[in-house]
């Protein structure tokens, strides 16, 4: 790998970057909303794909498959990451979303276990491993794409795919409350379900065409530090940095599944009714879409670890005590208020934690270095959060395990935004 030379885009923002910023939030929000409504419709899932006379074991092979997906995603993180390193940003992009779109019209369209038997639950399975083969690849490169826009407004662009994140929890709220509200159960299971998976079917050609109507990044493009073994040199040099990177990304994850488990929660453990446990999580969704860009602006003045270090001892200290006083008093403004909490920390520390990965990795290895430490952990800490957490309530009994999940999250990202502080000035 050559020596690293400074970008000649630096301190300037290309004229494509509005252009960059929409294509990489439309298949960003194509991702997370995909992932939104699977967990969000998990209890209806479960029932149509996996039933077995226990809901609490259908629950689990629901966030059990959910898990399995996750499993994809750090072999989409090195094969399509490294595919940006070395071909681009934009062909990785392409490549992302186009598999994204197969995966969605898999589950949208397929038959449940009453029509077909086994090859239903197996139908939703190789859709999801699709989907996170996809989602692997998807956040290096498009991150990427963005901070290389504009290296010195890299907390800015890059904050947008947070906010994009906020639109898709927003949208999922919006289908959940309103199709739980509007239909039968009868018809919510038949057909309802289905309804968001096409929406998002709907939107993916649009973000194919600006994809492929963009050029590409210009600091990758214009850089002279390029490997043909992004890989290699990640595992080889950059150990720490993954290290730290993946550190990092828990709390992020851990916010976002938090705010997704919540309208099972509500229903399964605390027996509140589907529509409010949706209208109160849209309220994480706007705090997510708007406060996202005015943290990522912030973080380029002030820098990206005091936003992360704040949040990560806020949700230490705070989780436990807010999930005393929602079971204590279950109700909507208690589920409301919960969710606002969640909202503000889960933008303090998700909205600032893609630049600092950026900052973390150089060009020649950026795409495979942020692919492989976000979807580290958002595989072991958000695949699996759903099935983690269902299984410490019913295994302890005790409605109030779901914090202790969040505190462990919280305590390894608070070590893990220190340590970059410290190898950022070491640097």
């Amino acid at each position: 790998m050559t020596s690293t030379t400074a970008s000649p885009t630096a301190g300037h923002t290309h004229p494509q970057a509005r252009r960059a910023i929409i294509s990489s939030s439309i298949g960003n929000a194509l991702e997370w909303f995909d992932i939104l409504i699977y967990g969000a419709f998990a209890v209806v899932i479960a029932k149509q794909f996996f039933p077995t006379g226990n809901d609490t074991v259908s629950l689990l092979l629901t966030f059990g498959t959910f898990g399995v997906s996750f499993f994809m995603r750090p072999l989409g993180a090195i094969v399509l990451g490294a595919y940006s390193d070395r071909v681009g940003r934009k062909a990785a992009l392409m490549l992302s979303i186009m598999l994204m779109t197969i995966g969605t019209a898999l589950i949208a369209f397929m038959p449940n276990y009453e029509s077909i038997g086994l090859l239903a639950p197996a139908g939703i399975a190789l859709g999801k491993m699709i989907q996170g083969f996809s989602a692997g690849g998807e956040f290096g490169s498009s991150t990427a794409f963005l901070v290389e826009h504009a290296p010195h407004r890299r907390g800015f662009f890059s904050s947008w795919q947070v906010a994009s994140q906020g639109v898709s929890l927003l949208l999922a709220a919006i289908f959940g409350a309103v199709l739980n509200n509007m239909l039968t159960a009868d018809q919510l299971a038949s057909w309802g379900w289905r309804v968001p998976f096409v929406f998002g079917l709907l939107i993916a050609p649009a973000g194919i065409y600006i994809r492929r109507h963009l050029d590409e990044s210009p600091e990758f493009k214009d850089s002279n530090e390029k490997t043909d073994a992004p890989l290699r040199d990640t595992f080889s040099s950059q150990k720490l940095r993954l290290l730290i990177g993946s550190g990092s990304v828990i709390m992020a994850t851990v916010s976002v599944y938090l705010s997704l488990y919540i309208p099972t929660y509500a229903v399964k453990q605390l027996g509140l009714p589907a529509w409010s446990s949706f209208a109160a999580m849209s309220v994480a969704g706007i705090i997510m879409a708007l406060g996202s860009p005015l943290v990522g602006a912030w973080s380029d003045k002030i820098g990206r670890t005091p936003f992360m270090i704040a949040s990560s001892a806020l949700y230490i200290v705070l989780t436990y005590p807010m999930f005393v006083f929602l079971t204590n008093s279950p109700g909507f403004m208690q589920l409301l208020l919960l969710q606002t909490v969640i909202g503000v920390l889960m933008t303090m520390y998700f909205a600032a934690m893609p630049a600092l990965l950026a900052d973390i990795f150089p060009v020649a290895t950026r795409g495979t270095g942020m692919s492989l430490a976000y979807n580290i952990a958002v595989t072991i800490f958000g695949g699996f959060a759903g099935l983690i957490i269902t299984w410490l309530i019913d295994f302890t009994g005790d409605k109030l395990s779901v914090s202790y999940f969040v505190i462990f999250g919280a305590v390894l990202s608070l070590l893990a935004s220190l340590s970059a502080r410290l190898v950022l000035r070491l640097r």
